[in-house]
């Protein structure tokens, strides 16, 4: 089994919210906070959403669609939100925009829902990130497997999900280290295609681990 170069060094991060001075209270001040507020508050609600609801496999996996949801009581349009796959986005402009064609969309085929007031209002806020190295670093799968035994699942989010606006690549960081520091690209490709929308963050840890394990196995 190949030893790697340069050893996959693990970091975890914590987000401290801060709470910001968009506030919509319909739809159509929705897409016109969406327009203004910043990258960090687009992150917030939808990638650092996926992680604070990583014990759940049904329902939305982002705020605005929560929001357009359980406040606006539009069921169409939350799943229209919900659809949009954060793992196709590489730069938070592009989500933005898809996020706000799509509420922009639905206000012009149905006006008469554009200006109603939700039963409660959406409040934007930001997602300020602290990263923290660990006192870990692997440079063989079996290494690699030993980490993701203790991993928690703020580390895991860190690299498996918000990854890709770091590394403006449709991957991951173990998927990318696997495949170019230990040469196994069937392995990083199936660990990649984990799903994050049918898994928790805890069992999709145990199927990246239960993956490697198996290459170590052959």
């Amino acid at each position: 089994m190949k030893t790697a170069e340069h050893p996959f060094r693990f970091v975890t991060a914590a987000y401290l919210t801060r709470i910001c001075n968009q506030k919509a209270r319909t739809l159509a001040e929705l897409s016109r906070d969406l327009e203004a507020c910043s990258d960090a508050s687009i992150f917030y609600h939808t990638f650092q959403s996926l992680g604070r609801y990583h014990f759940l496999t049904e329902g939305f996996s982002n705020d605005f669609a929560q929001w357009v949801l359980a406040s606006c009581n539009r069921a169409v349009l939350a799943e229209k939100l919900a659809s949009l796959d954060i793992r196709d986005y590489l730069a938070l402009a592009e989500l933005r925009s898809d996020l706000r064609q799509l509420v922009d969309d639905y206000c012009r085929a149905h006006p008469q829902f554009a200006e109603q007031s939700a039963f409660e209002p959406f409040y934007f806020c930001e997602g300020i990130e602290v990263t923290v190295p660990l006192d870990r670093e692997a440079r063989t799968l079996e290494e690699f497997c030993e980490a993701l035994r203790n991993m928690s699942n703020a580390a895991f989010q860190y690299h498996f999900i918000a990854s890709r606006l770091r590394l403006h690549l449709r991957t991951n960081d173990f998927s990318h280290w696997i495949e170019t520091e230990l040469a196994l690209p069937t392995l990083a490709k199936r660990a990649n295609q984990i799903d994050i929308y049918t898994n928790t963050l805890d069992s999709g840890r145990e199927k990246l681990l239960s993956l490697a394990e198996r290459e170590l196995a052959r």
